[in-house]
Order: structure tokens, then sequence, then C-alpha cells
């Protein structure tokens, strides 16, 4: 801990955060305004009340009798008008607080996810979801907060200190000297104890996004953890991160406590301070009582709102560290956008060309190596390989979820750093091993691709890959809501309906990487034979172990080490005995 600790130790651009917030701010800059002239109404009317308070005290002359019950009333009375007045306009401030951070928050929680999607896949694949999401929720909640609240605190010291100070002022100039020495003071402490708290702040925000990711990573893979009987093992790493944690929280909220007691009790002392000289000017003639008594209500507005102030900037670094991770996430680069000049893919035939393709995940290492292949209208190519050979790295290539360090990949001789990435990958249906269902209806899921198909392409769909009378059997058919990812399905079924999906998507494109990885063999075949039928005209690349799922593939590329060491039919390569023989006899012999 003492080492994130000290990474997190340098200066950030608080100043630069501040700014970016006011901007947000800015957006609703008439709402702004309305709330600021609501809270120097409300702070002002409040501010004439110890005046008042004043001259009431001053109808009272020693004596029995000599109260001049008139002028009490009097000014009683304006007293409690303007302290309702006040109270009614703070009432009206806070409701309009609210509903500005409410479209601030609104807007950054829409700026943000708009961001995520237009960031490239390499940033999901290093960065923890539970971390993205503890940054768009718990992050802007804490945002939210504080302009709901410290904001107008802030507004609210910053008038109650300037008209508690001037009318100080007015009444004695030689009692305002003894906050010459407390406010510096003040600021001093309250300066040197936020300086050491900022960090901490930053450091409690990123320990509980590890905290999220964690957790969101062991939920997700309960199955596996259970399998494994890693529940005591992953039990004492959640405590260790929860200790981080919670140790985090402590320390920033402990040290961040320290502010509000600090310039309390310097507030205390200046008031007696106050007390004892305003006493003593009393007895020398050189004050009236009310006087006295008004500039000690005046003193306790002018320090009150600094200890508040003081209470509150442990809340402030919390949402600055907060805004930083938002903002930092908003900086994120972006996918590298499309050249001004780039072409719509609009009549797609399929030709795809790689030529002297390199491509590594980092500069330390390349996955593909000076790869070549031509892959021709309507035909079906399949790569096979052992773990770890560059498959799925070919498909993140040809979908352009990642650029090529060197070479050229083109479809329909147009290079697809020429093409806008939009039509390239509309140009593609894909099927992936990991299959991902929305929570929606069945008919929702299929169609997701193409949101105008009928009830009859979506059945025709779901009828080639051999889901049809499984939705049939289900409470709403086609109707039924799928919930959490569709776990109230078996994996198989909804690899089923992912296949469903793609087919229905007319592309002149095909990506099945281990499609039917999780359906029997009768199946399999069964959707092999479907396939072949909807695929026609089609050039469609699959991936896959089970190589008896490829048999009948048009052209297989045998991948070992980022490279093509072998390439033709099944039969062909099988006469050759290479390495492609010595795969299929390790599985079926």
């Amino acid at each position: 801990m003492a080492e994130d600790q000290k990474k997190y130790e340098k200066p950030k651009n608080r100043r630069g955060t501040l700014l970016r917030l006011g901007k947000c701010l800015m957006q609703y800059w008439y709402l702004v305004f309305a709330a600021l002239a609501l809270t120097i109404g409300s702070n002002l009317l409040a501010l004439v009340g110890p005046m008042l308070s004043g001259y009431a005290i001053d109808a009272i002359e020693p004596g029995i009798g000599q109260v001049d019950f008139p002028r009490v009333f009097y000014y009683t009375g304006l007293m409690v008008a303007f302290y309702v007045a006040s109270s009614i306009l703070s009432y009206i401030l806070a409701v309009l607080m609210i509903q500005i951070s409410r479209k601030v928050v609104y807007q950054m929680r829409e700026d943000v996810f708009t961001q995520l999607m237009k960031l490239p896949v390499g940033y999901f694949d290093t960065h923890q979801t539970g971390d993205i999401i503890s940054c768009i929720s718990y992050d802007i909640d804490t945002v939210n907060t504080s302009l709901a609240n410290d904001f107008v605190q802030i507004l609210t010291t910053l008038i109650t200190v300037a008209g508690a100070f001037a009318m100080m002022l007015a009444i004695s100039l030689r009692l305002v000297l003894i906050f010459a020495f407390t406010v510096p003071l003040s600021i001093l402490l309250t300066k040197l104890i936020t300086g050491k708290t900022r960090p901490l702040f930053r450091l409690r925000s990123r320990k509980l996004g590890a905290l999220n990711g964690f957790v969101e990573e062991m939920i997700t893979g309960q199955r596996t953890l259970k399998a494994y009987s890693q529940e005591e093992n992953t039990i004492r790493r959640f405590n260790s991160k929860n200790e981080e944690a919670v140790e985090a929280y402590y320390r920033a909220d402990y040290y961040g406590s320290v502010v509000g007691p600090t310039v309390n009790f310097i507030n205390n002392l200046s008031l007696t301070l106050v007390s004892v000289f305003g006493a003593l000017l009393f007895l020398s003639g050189q004050m009236r009582i009310g006087s006295i008594s008004s500039f000690i209500l005046y003193s306790r507005k002018f320090s009150g709102p600094i200890n508040e102030a003081a209470n509150i900037m442990s809340e402030l670094q919390s949402a600055l560290a907060a805004a930083e991770r938002v903002f930092h996430m908003m900086d994120e680069a972006a996918e590298t956008a499309d050249r001004e000049d780039a072409l719509a893919l609009e009549t797609v035939e399929g030709d795809v060309l790689l030529e002297n393709v390199s491509f590594g995940y980092t500069k330390e290492q390349c996955i593909i190596k000076h790869l070549n292949l031509h892959a021709a209208p309507g035909k079906l190519v399949a790569v096979v390989g052992p773990t770890g050979a560059g498959k799925t790295t070919l498909i993140n290539l040809l979908m352009r979820f990642y650029d090529v360090d060197t070479g050229q990949i083109s479809v329909d001789h147009h290079a697809v750093c020429d093409v806008t990435r939009a039509s390239l990958r509309r140009a593609y249906a894909m099927v992936l091993q990991d299959t991902w269902l929305f929570e929606g209806t069945v008919y929702e899921n299929i169609a997701y691709g193409k949101p105008g198909a009928t009830p009859e392409e979506v059945t025709a769909a779901a009828k080639a890959a051999k889901i049809h009378s499984y939705i049939k059997r289900l409470p709403q058919g086609y109707d039924t809501v799928l919930t959490d990812e569709g776990t109230s399905i078996s994996k198989g079924q909804k690899q089923l309906l992912t296949i469903a999906r793609a087919m229905l998507l007319d592309a002149p494109m095909l990506i099945l990487d281990e499609a039917t990885s999780n359906v029997d063999t009768r199946t399999e075949k069964q959707i092999q034979q479907a396939m072949r039928t909807l695929m026609e005209h089609k050039t469609c690349f699959v991936i896959a172990h089970r190589l008896s799922t490829i048999q009948n593939a048009d052209e297989i590329l045998v991948v070992n080490h980022g490279e093509i060491v072998e390439q033709g039919t099944h039969c062909e390569l099988m006469e050759r005995e290479g390495f492609y023989y010595q795969m299929y006899r390790a599985q079926f012999e």
C-alpha cells in the first residue's frame, strides 16, 4: 500500500479539474446565475439579523421600566421577516442546486458512456470492467454530491464571510484586528492538512475501483471458482483488497476530519478574544452593549462558514479525486478516426487479401509475422493451429479492432485503412466462442444486428440455427425475456441464438470463432449443413480447434507462431503428412 500511496502523492492538476467542472456547470449558466442570485439574496438577508439584534438590545436601558418595547418589537419583527425571507430563498436555492447537479451528472455520465463507445477494443482488454463501472457510477455520484451541497456551501461561505467582515469593520476596527491573527492561522493549517490529504482521497478512489474490479471478476467466474474449490482463497484475496480499500477510506477520512476541529478551535479562540476586548471597550465607554452583541454575532457568522468550509474540505478532496478519474477516462485516446476521404464500402464482394502483415499487442512481442492470405469471394476459409498461434488475433485485424504494424489488409482491393470502420464491420457477421446476450426478448436478441427484421426472417434464422423448436417451448416463445446475459438458458442454447443472429444479418462476409464449441456433435453437423446453404456467395472465416468441423472448407490455413505453415484442402494437407496431419492424428487417435 505504501508503494501505491507514493505513486499517487505526485501533485495532480487540481486547477485544471476545477476549471473543467466549472465548464460543466456553465453549460447551464442561466441556472448557475439564478443560484448565485439566490445565494447572495439569502445570505444578505440573514446578515441583516445581527444588526437588528443590536438595535433591539440598545432599546433596553439599565433599570426597571427603561425598556422601549415598541422599538424592541419593531426590530425583532424585522428580524423574523428577514430570516423567513432568507429561509425561503435558501429552500429555492437547494431545489435549484439539485436540478443543476442532476443535469450536470446526467451530461457527465452521457459523455463518459459516449467516450467508452469510442474507445478502442484494446482499452477494454487492459482495464478491469469493475474499475470502469466504479468510475461511471461511484465517482460521478461523488461529484454529484459535491455539486449539490459543497458548491452552495462555498458560495455561502464567500458571501457570508465578506458581508460579516464588512459589518464588523463598520462596528469596530480595533476588534477586527483580532482576526488578523486567527484567520491566517486557520488558512495556513487548512492548506497544510489538505495538502497531505489530497493524495489520500485519490488513493481511496483507486482502491475502491480495484475492489469493484475484483468483485466483478469473481462473480463472473463463479462456476470456475467453485469447480476448483477456490472459495477460501478467493475470500482471503477479497479480504486483503477490502482491507486496503477500508484502510484507504480510514486514512483519508481520518486526516480529513482533522481540519474541522482545528479550525473550530481557532474560531472559538477568536470569539473568546472578542468577548474579552469587547468587555474592556464597553467598560471604557467606547462601545455600546448592542454593538458588542452585533459584533459577536457577526464574528460567529464570519468564523462559522470558515469552520463549515473546513469541514467540507475532505468532501471536496474526494470530489476532486473522483472528477480527476472521470476526466482521465474522458481524455483516453479514442479509436483512430477514419480518414477524411475514407471510402464507405457498399456493394461488397468479399475479396480479402492480407499482404506481409505483422502485428503485436506490444512492441516487445510480435504475434503475427509476415502473414500472406487471400480469401476469394464466396470461399470458406478455415484457420487452425495450436493455442497462441494468432488465430483470434487474425480476426481482430480483419475487423480492424487493431491496426496492423506493417503490411496491408484489403477488402475488394481497398486497403482497410482507407475505408470507414463502420462500413467494414457491417460487412461482417460475427459469432464468437464467448456468447453475449442482452436483457430483452429472444426476438430482440436475434434481430440485434437487423432491427427492422420481420418475424418471418427471425423465425427462418432460428430454424436454420436449429433453435426454433426450443424457442417455441419457452413460456412466451419469441417474446420470452432473457435476463442476466441469458443465464436462464444453457450455454449451448445461447450459442445457437448468437448463430441465428449472425445468420439473420445479411452481411457478405462471416466470421466464426469456435462458434459451435458449445453444441453437441449432431446439432453441430446440422448447423454446418444449414450454414453452407445460407453462406453461399459469402466469404467465411472459421476458426476451429475441432478439425472435424472444417473438413469441407475450401481452404485450410494452418497457423503456427503467427505464420501460415501449411495451406490447402483437408485431403491435400492429410496427404502431405505435415503439421496439420499431426494435429488431426492427435485429435482422432
